[in-house]
Formats: structure tokens, C-alpha cells, sequence
């Protein structure tokens, strides 16, 4: 879908790459702009899994030999990534102003947790604390607990990785009509609370209130996670009426006077602790094999290398395991195409290919 477009990604950690990825997975010529001597993070594999899709060559951002290279790759390109601090990229003499002008329609994507202004821009943070921060983390956790979310998912990826990705792709759109570039301002801080739009609606609506625990989607028992009796979990989530009657039907439940008020919050804890005893005394699979094929809106809860196995995952091939590294098939998908990710390239591979194209060889 993005055959044409060429992404400059200079070489950070965590969101950016990954919407660097996410862009090579629609089809983008992404050309990731490493730093020479190794990974950013020590410990990471030669191939990394982000680079997928991508080309690669080491640059020192601060070699005058290097410069030229980087000049003429940004000269051609559509979009820019980078993810460092404020300021940095500036010092550097690589900022917006410096990059307009050698590209007036170039879209300078700029991935932080805090944002490029206000007291925190300058501070260091991770997923946690801009999610925390930003009214994200709030309904993450039963009351009574530290709310915690699955690493990187709300913040560095949902809240920054997307939101850059959406922005970079609305740039670029607009540079096409235009001819003028722009500059993403992509705070994770921003997009995760962005993402709290519905939740504040039905806050308004009086769905969700303040108090964790005691709103719609965060307090019933009809909508959390139970322990089963082998150490398996299992999702309950049945929120209309009709898929809570089919859950209390496969339960054994429908005349227990405990269930009967679904949206009453004094039969909530009651309900809960039977749910929690029920759940308890059988294994997930008990329970995935009595749900199967029905709307009662329960589920099992994997893990990655089970997910990949389940039959309808398997069936639309959601994650594979190319040279026997699992990882998710690209997403969303176009007229039903499913492609199997490429192999993740080695870091400076493409440095012949890219300067030759450049006439720098």
C-alpha cells in the first residue's frame, strides 16, 4: 500500500522502531540509519526483530564523512523518524529546519514519551510513567492494587508507535497535496490519553466514574480475568444483556437470584466470589471447551507461543515463525493478503546498495 514512499528512520529504541516497522510492513522503503559499533541496547540480536522490512546502513551522525550520506538520503525521502530527546537532534544540526531545508515536503517524525515541550520535555520516563502520567494506567488493575499493563502495549506502542504511524501517513498525505512538509509531534504522554476518548465519553454518560472498580467495563463480575484450577486464566467480558444470558446459561446460572441483576453494583462482589470459586475448580481448558463457539463473550488467556497455535489464529496465520523466531503477521491487512514477514536484515547490510543508489559509492 506504501510502494513509493521512503522512510528515513534514524536508529532509536522501542516505538520508533516499531513505527518504522509497522510503515516497512505496509510496504514502505524504511532505510534505518544505525549507529556504527553495535545496538543502541546491549544485549540485543544481531538481527532484530523491528528491522524487519527494512534496509540498513551505519552512520555517525556527528562524522562529517557520514553527513553527506545522510544529507542524500534525507533529499529523497518522504518521512523522517527519530526518537531522541529534545533538543538532540538539533545539536546535531539534523533538526526540522536544517531537514526542510534540503526537503521542503519532507515529514519529520518526532517519537518522545514527554512530548518536544513542557516541564517533563526534557526529563527521562518509560511506558509506565507517561501512561501512568496521562490518566491511562488509571482502570488498569482490581481496586486495592498497583494498576499495571502489559509492558509497552498502552503506552510505547499504542500511545506512541501508532499515533506516529497515523501521524507520519497524514503527513505525507498532505505533503502530497501540498508539496509542504511537516513535523509529527508524537508524545506518548498525548496518545495514550488520547486513547481514553471512549472511556471518557461513557464517563460523561455516567458509565465510568473516578473510583476504580465501580464503573462499567473495570467493576462487575462480568468483565474481568479468573484463576483457574491449573494456574490457566480465563477472560469474561459479557456485556450486553443477551451475551450475559447465554454466560449464565452455560454456567448453570440463569435462575441463581445472585446473577440476575447484571448492572446492580451491590450483587457485584457476590457474584464475583462465586464466578472466582467456579473458575477455580476446573482448568482453562474446561472452560475454553464449554465456551467454544458461543457468544457468551468468555475466552482463555494465552500466551504468545499458545496463541500461535490456537485454531483460529492459526487459521489466519497471526503469528508465524519465520526461521523459527515467533512474531505477529503484519497488520491490518489489504483484500485478504496475508505475507509472511521477511527476515530481519543484518545491521549495516545495505550500505553498498544504499550508496550506490545514492552515487556515493
Amino acid at each position: 500500500m506504501l510502494d513509493g514512499i521512503r522512510i528515513i528512520e534514524i536508529e532509536g529504541i522501542g516505538p520508533g522502531p516499531f513505527a518504522a516497522m509497522m510503515l516497512a510492513d505496509l510496504g514502505a522503503d524504511v532505510i534505518c540509519v544505525q549507529r556504527p559499533g553495535g545496538p543502541p541496547l546491549p544485549g540485543m540480536p544481531a538481527r532484530n526483530l523491528l528491522d524487519r522490512g527494512k534496509r540498513t546502513i551505519a552512520l555517525d551522525l556527528k562524522s562529517n564523512a557520514d553527513r553527506p550520506v545522510l544529507q542524500a538520503l534525507i533529499n529523497r525521502a518522504d518521512g523522517l523518524i527519530e526518537g531522541m530527546r529534545p533538543g538532540v537532534m538539533e545539536r546535531l544540526g539534523l533538526g526540522p529546519a536544517e531537514c526542510h531545508a534540503l526537503n521542503p515536503a519532507l515529514v519529520y517524525g518526532r517519537m518522545t514519551g514527554w512530548g518536544q515541550d513542557g516541564p517533563r520535555a526534557t526529563q527521562a520516563g518509560h511506558d509506565l510513567n507517561y501512561i501512568g502520567l496521562s490518566g491511562a494506567l488509571w482502570y488498569a488493575s482490581p481496586p486495592g492494587q498497583p494498576p499495571m499493563t502489559p509492558p509497552t502495549l498502552v503506552g510505547d506502542i499504542g500511545g506512541g508507535s501508532l499515533y506516529l504511524v497515523a501521524g507520519m501517513l497524514a503527513g505525507i498525505i498532505n505533503a502530497g497535496r501540498t508539496g509542504k512538509g511537516s513535523v509529527v509531534d508524537a508524545a506518548i504522554v498525548d496518545g495514550s490519553a488520547h486513547m481514553m476518548a471512549l472511556i471518557m465519553s461513557m464517563w460523561a454518560g455516567g458509565g465510568f466514574q473516578a473510583q476504580r472498580g465501580a464503573s462499567l467495563l473495570d467493576g462487575p463480575h462480568w468483565t474481568r480475568s479468573y484463576a483457574c484450577a491449573d494456574g490457566g486464566f480465563f477472560s469474561v467480558q459479557a456485556l450486553e444483556p443477551k451475551f450475559y444470558a447465554q454466560f449464565l446459561d452455560l454456567m448453570g446460572l440463569s435462575d441463581d437470584p445472585v446473577f440476575v441483576r447484571q448492572h446492580d453494583p451491590r450483587d457485584w462482589p457476590g457474584a464475583t466470589a462465586r464466578l472466582t470459586a467456579l473458575f477455580a475448580s476446573q482448568p482453562r481448558d474446561h472452560w475454553t471447551t464449554l465456551f467454544a463457539g458461543s457468544d457468551a463473550c468468555a475466552a482463555p488467556i494465552l500466551s504468545p507461543d499458545e496463541a500461535a497455535n490456537d485454531p483460529h489464529l492459526a487459521a489466519r496465520g497471526t503469528w508465524v515463525s519465520p526461521d523459527g523466531v515467533l512474531q505477529p503477521s503484519a497488520a491490518p491487512r489489504f483484500d485478504g493478503r496475508v505475507v509472511d514477514p521477511p527476515q530481519p536484515p543484518r545491521r549495516d547490510q545495505h550500505r553498498d546498495e544504499i550508496l550506490k543508489s545514492l552515487g556515493l559509492a
